[in-house]
């Protein structure tokens, strides 16, 4: 899970929200911040290409209308599931790519 999960606009009175998923960050943070591949990508999340670029296409597009429009950004839901303290590796995976984080990754 993203340490940060909303962000404001400074000086802008817009009440729109952007609510962005846990998948769309995820994609976001390992192409632009990770600098993988969109194969690389799907490969981490255990999910097809294809839906890598259609998840990927729809959260470049809510994070630009949100920079663009000064919207409110919030990072949150999608088909997750986070680990307990007691899980075996301690890791929290996100249920619906079965993709694991260690727990380095989310602090």
């Amino acid at each position: 899970m993203p340490t940060a999960t909303e962000f404001l606009p400074r000086h802008v009175e817009s009440e729109e929200i952007i609510v962005m998923t846990v998948d769309e960050y995820e994609t976001i943070r390992l192409i632009d911040l990770e600098g993988l591949m969109q194969e690389q990508c799907a490969l981490s999340m255990n999910i097809a290409r294809t839906s890598v670029v259609s998840i990927y296409g729809t959260a470049r597009h809510k994070l630009a209308d949100a920079l663009i429009n000064g919207k409110r950004l919030i990072i949150e839901g999608g088909d997750i599931e986070i680990a307990g303290e007691n899980s075996d590796n301690d890791v929290r995976s996100c249920r619906r790519h079965r993709h694991h984080l260690t727990k380095e990754e989310n602090t």
